[in-house]
């Protein structure tokens, strides 16, 4: 008797288009969320998007952010303590939406993400991130019950957060290659559902990368999608192994080895060429991720994120020890095997 259970949460309204951002209300509205919402926000996006939000619910309470850290989420969870918050807002890029998220979870509340950046699938996955120390934290959490992203806004960002969020897309490619493999030698629960979605949003991306361009809505339009559907794979699967693989346990260690160098998704980029070269030494395969990430400006080397040969190749050989996941990586890769990957991808 077939007895397998699941709870998957999905964004219940997800709102994507020119001038949306006027009706966020409207779309939490339908939603029938209880009480005054709290608007998390950063001082760029406050002003860009923030204070209308906030004057579609009557001037509600606003808390700024400065940086991505616990202590932060703390801060947020007390404020929305102080002025008795029915649910939270976070409008802004990465870090207000996982600090809001994140607070959200713990304040057992309702969250809506209004993105004004698309640097990566946070705007909408379960999953939240900080850095503490060396190191950066990724913890399960609610995903938003309501997504707004104005592709007006979005494609007015800087462009470098828009490659990054291309690049965190395009590494669901190698993402789904470690997913299989674990499934295939570690049992790993595999959902074919959630892999294919993921490597179709990968697909889309890199079949479109020559028409993603600076100020372009279309580009703001397409990127949204795939990261909303990246998003989407990760609730279904229950995890983010759709979404994270080899290359983000690499971008790991590098944010440990040289914290603050380069942006997530431009990291996951560059690993997931070294990674798909690992899967399958075929040059056509790793050349596509290569090509595709070059086509939209993201960096294809160590040099263009900011590391050196020796960091790149020293987060290559350590990622395994981050966290039992297992990947391509598997107990770890000798630095000669690192080095012949990097060197023959020229990402050192």
């Amino acid at each position: 008797m077939f007895d397998k259970r699941s709870w998957i949460r999905l964004p219940r309204n997800v709102l994507v288009g020119r001038g949306v951002l006027s009706e966020t209300a409207d779309a939490v509205g339908e939603l029938h969320l209880a009480g005054t919402p709290l608007i998390v926000t950063s001082p760029t996006p406050r002003r860009l998007a923030a204070e209308s939000v906030a004057e579609q619910f009557d001037g509600c309470p606003m808390v700024t952010v400065e940086t991505a850290s616990f202590a932060e989420v703390k801060r947020v969870i007390d404020e929305a303590e102080d002025c008795e918050a029915g649910f939270l807002v976070g409008v802004g890029g990465g870090k207000v939406i996982d600090i809001a998220k994140m607070a959200s979870d713990e304040l057992g509340m309702g969250f809506v993400s209004v993105p004004t950046a698309a640097s990566h699938d946070g705007i909408v996955s379960g999953r939240g991130s900080v850095p503490e120390g060396d190191t950066r934290h990724s913890v399960a959490a609610e995903p938003p019950l309501v997504v707004v992203a104005d592709t007006g806004i979005v494609a007015d960002a800087p462009w470098r957060l828009t490659t990054a969020g291309c690049a965190d897309i395009i590494s669901n490619y190698t993402a789904v290659k470690d997913w299989q493999l674990a499934h295939r030698l570690k049992n790993v629960e595999y959902s074919e559902y959630a892999g294919a979605l993921s490597r179709m949003t990968a697909e889309m991306l890199v079949d479109n990368a020559d028409s993603i361009r600076p100020g372009l809505e279309e580009s703001a339009w397409l990127v949204i999608k795939a990261l909303v559907s990246s998003g989407v794979a990760m609730s279904i699967a229950g995890s983010s192994r759709p979404a994270s693989g080899a290359e983000h346990l690499i971008s790991h260690q590098l944010d440990r080895i040289a914290p603050g160098t380069a942006l997530h998704g431009h990291q996951v980029g560059v690993a997931s060429v070294v990674t798909e070269y690992l899967h399958s030494g075929d040059m056509g395969r790793w050349q596509n991720v290569h090509d595709a990430l070059g086509a939209i400006g993201a960096p294809t080397t160590a040099e263009e994120l900011g590391h050196s040969p020796e960091q790149f190749v020293e987060a290559m050989t350590t990622a395994h020890e981050i966290r039992d996941r297992y990947t391509i990586l598997g107990d770890g890769v000798s630095e000669e095997a690192a080095i012949e990957a990097a060197t023959v991808t020229g990402v050192i």
